[in-house]
Formats: C-alpha cells, structure tokens, sequence
C-alpha cells in the first residue's frame, strides 16, 4: 500500500518522497485528480497551484475526475489505469459524501491493492482515516451535507487533523484526548507517508501524535 497524506499538497518538504512512491519516471505517470471537494468553496485558486506544481514534477498525464458527477459503472473505467489517484482539499463532509454514493471509496481499496499511489491534500487526506469528525475540531469545514456517518474510508488505522500551527494545536491537543484513536496533527509541511507496511511522518517539525506512540516508531 502505498499513501501520502498531506496538510497543503506537494510542497518542496514532502514532494520528494512522492516522487520515490511513484516506481517509474514522472512523465510516464498517468495520474487521476480529483477537485471534488472544492466544489462548494469560493475560492478553489489551489486547485490550479497543485496542478501547476504536478506539471513542474513532470507529470503531464492528468485526468480530472470530478466523482460528485460519476456513478460507479461511469467512474470505474476512469480511475482504472491510473498510476496515482490525487484527491483535493476543500470541505472533508461533502468529499466523503461522494466518495461513498460514487463508488470511490470501495474502487480505491481495489486500486491500493494493485500497487496504486494515492496522495491526499487535507480534506483528500482526512477521508483516508478512520473517521473525519476532526474536520469539526479547529476550523471552518462544516457538515454542510449533514452526513451522519462520519466514517472514513479506512485506508489508514489513524485520523488526520491537518493545517495544525500555533493558532490551533492545543485545541487539538484537547480534542485527541477525547478519543481513543490514533490522531496525527500536520503542518502544512509535513505528511505522513505509507509505504507497504511502513509509516513515517516525513517534513520538519515535530511530530504531533496523539493516541499512538507506535506511529512514530514506523509501524501502522
């Protein structure tokens, strides 16, 4: 299995070891993007800087996917040659909606399992975890679909509470400690990185696990 979940994205701290997950040239990737979780946001300028920053990576074999228009017989044939799937951020509710009545979530296990990459940018990332009630805990993604099972799509044994700074941490801090669950917080430059059976946290900082300690040995 391979993952990356990141806080903002491929910035310089964590695009390297995505290009490492990738197993061939970035030119020869052919790579699915999907912006869904932008759709109710104002403001979606980081859709075309994460494009951008692809198309300096090399990867010029992008097909967006938007699964809010998509049903599992339409969204299969698309996502089924792909080498890496990339899912955006924007509000975490809406996107988990779609990944369920798509088809999405369960098509990305089957993808993982044939050796597919799948990197996630905050809301893309938080939907990769156990659950995404942490899009509830310190900033403005609300439940706008009002989705009453907040599970994720288990991809990973953790949740992710990304976009963690100074302004936020502690209220984080006393959220994960209402929990059971492994909870990472990332700065926007950080991410955690899954390769077959291993887990790091890769980007500067410390590494703000709750929950888990394991994590921060390597192990899921």
């Amino acid at each position: 299995m391979k993952l990356l979940l990141t806080s903002a994205g491929l910035v310089p701290e964590t695009k390297e070891a995505f290009v490492n997950l990738l197993g061939k040239k970035p030119e020869y990737v052919r790579l699915v993007f999907i912006p869904t979780a932008a759709n109710p946001e104002l403001d979606r300028w980081y859709l075309n800087k994460d494009k951008l920053r692809l198309a300096e990576l090399g990867i010029n074999m992008v097909n967006e996917v938007d699964i809010e228009k998509e049903t599992k017989e339409t969204l299969a044939p698309k996502i089924a040659n792909a080498d890496v799937i990339y899912v955006e951020g924007g509000n975490t509710f809406y996107l988990m909606k779609y990944a369920r009545e798509s088809g999405f979530e369960t098509m990305v296990k089957e993808f993982l399992d044939k050796g597919g990459v799948y990197v996630g940018v905050s809301a893309g990332s938080m939907i990769a975890g156990i659950n995404i009630e942490t899009g509830n805990w310190k900033h403005a993604d609300k439940n706008i679909v009002d989705l009453k099972d907040l599970s994720g799509m288990n991809l990973v044994n953790l949740v992710v509470a990304p976009h963690i700074d100074e302004t936020n941490i502690e209220a984080t801090r006393e959220e994960a400690a209402k929990v059971a669950y492994p909870v990472v917080a990332l700065s926007d430059k950080q991410a955690i990185l899954v390769d077959g059976g291993k887990i790091e946290i890769i980007g500067p900082g410390d590494r703000m696990v709750f929950n888990s300690p394991k994590i921060l040995t390597g192990h899921i």
